[in-house]
């Protein structure tokens, strides 16, 4: 990938290629070298880990959601059991554990190898556990199984971020392994957002759950298959143990200290600008699928739409994103990402004029497009600010960051579509709830150009 374009323009205020996560470019690859490089045993370990990496996700918030109110659960309701999803936005709590302890008896596996491992058998324990329960344990039961799942998988994604970054030996392979993850990611995204809606109409939602366990169970095999990577094993061996109270104040406010000490008081704009650029992608997230159900879209629709039309979108959303960084740069790119994903948004309220399915094919396309694209430019932004030694909690932090608010406003989401629904009717207050979702791509735009023109005054 090409070198990020944040950071103070002279070479003493910049962090040294020693701790620096993303290595330095030694010299520019040719595409022939870059394909040749495909066959690295490690991009195929890194495509099943971002497979692992996104099976959990939809299956404790908008799947899950739409498991709910088929099964007669309230908008509202929907909403707040979204906030499982929260587990994703504290991460960066419990990250400095997955930095710097051993998970115990799987400890020789590797630190990064360990964890995986760990979270990927309660990850498909807590599955296992949503399956058993179903909405007739009620909503506290199967919301308690949805939290573990919802924590064991923020923790696995963690690990695997942190081997990701740690893997890749310079900026190239760094795009090459973000670009692997991020297509493992958004296939696993298919199939839990499709493939297990045309499995549920037939075989129903519990069993369906239960295929999905077995899918994470069978991700352990990539964990067993990878390398733990060494890289930043030198970093990590130059730091105090921490069970002295050196290793712990290093542990907690170490990576928040090194963060703004590279980025000084840019690092501010760029932890706002995360914080608010997924937004329209969360904000109505939880109502995604209760808005197929009430438009009268049939789980078959919608299954073929988002596993063809979608799939492709997708793919061509991440390979465009990874040709803009190179490109064009991130900046460029994070910039492109927002605009695709306000209009994706707010395309959805067309469906509440005309549900058909050719229509419903070309909002999905343009949001699976739109979603896939903003994903890798932030992905590869986020990772591109990150040190060695603290690869785990900065990732874990900046990933929290855009995350907090989203999964916060998200709650919500049930609430305002019934709010809405006296004033406009149910599809019109959908619509109007997708419009005021888009328009939240307006101030992350804004900071993004503020933070373009500081780093180019600071050039």
């Amino acid at each position: 990938m090409s070198t990020p374009t944040h950071g103070p323009p002279n070479s003493a205020d910049k962090p040294s290629a020693a701790t620096r996560s993303t290595p330095v470019v030694r010299r520019k690859r040719s595409a022939l070298e870059v394909l040749h490089e495909l066959k690295q045993p490690k991009v195929a370990v890194m495509l099943a880990l971002g497979f692992a990496s996104g099976l959990p996700f939809l299956l404790t918030a908008n799947t899950f959601g739409y498991w709910l109110r088929d099964d007669g659960t309230s908008l509202v309701a929907i909403g707040f059991m979204s906030w499982v999803g929260f587990a994703y936005a504290f991460k960066v709590y419990w990250s400095p554990l997955v930095d710097h302890i051993d998970v115990p008896l799987l400890g020789r596996l590797g630190r990064r190898r360990g964890w995986m491992l760990l979270c990927q058998i309660l990850i498909a324990v807590g599955l296992l556990g949503m399956a058993t329960v179903g909405t007739a344990g009620g909503l506290v039961a199967i919301g308690a199984f949805a939290l573990l799942t919802a924590f064991a998988s923020a923790t696995q994604d963690i690990a695997i971020d942190a081997w990701r970054i740690e893997s890749a030996s310079d900026d190239a392979d760094a795009g090459l392994m973000t670009s692997a993850a991020q297509v493992g990611y958004r296939v696993a995204l298919i199939i839990t957002d499709a493939l297990i809606i045309a499995a549920a109409a037939r075989v129903g939602w519990s069993m369906s759950y239960v295929a999905m366990a077995v899918l994470m169970a069978l991700c352990t095999v990539a964990t067993l298959c990878a390398s733990e990577p060494a890289r930043a094993d030198v970093v990590r061996r130059q730091k105090s143990p921490l069970w002295t109270l050196r290793g712990l104040a290093d542990a907690i406010i170490g990576p928040f200290i090194d963060f703004f000490v590279n980025h000084k008081v840019a690092g501010l704009l760029m932890l706002l600008m995360v914080a608010l650029y997924r937004l329209p992608d969360f904000v109505m997230g939880p109502m995604y699928n209760p808005y197929y159900h009430d438009l009268g879209l049939s789980k078959d629709t919608v299954a073929w739409v988002r596993g063809s039309f979608g799939l492709v979108a997708t793919f061509f959303g991440i390979a465009s994103a990874g040709l803009s960084a190179v490109r064009s740069g991130l900046l460029p790119t994070l910039i492109a990402g927002l605009v695709f994903e306000g209009f994706g948004t707010a395309a959805f309220a067309l469906l509440s004029v005309n549900a058909d399915t050719a229509i419903f094919a070309a909002v999905m396309t343009l949001d699976a497009f739109a979603q896939s694209f903003a994903g890798v430019a932030l992905v590869i932004y986020m990772s591109s600010l990150t040190s060695l030694g603290y690869t785990a909690t900065q990732y874990a932090m900046l990933s929290s960051t855009y995350a907090l608010l989203g999964k916060f406003l998200k709650g919500f989401s049930g609430v305002a579509v019934e709010t809405l629904t006296p004033i406009y009717g149910l599809p019109g207050a959908y619509a109007t709830a997708f419009v005021a979702t888009g328009l939240t791509a307006v101030p992350p735009l804004l900071l993004l150009l503020l933070l373009w023109r500081v780093q180019n005054i600071k050039r």
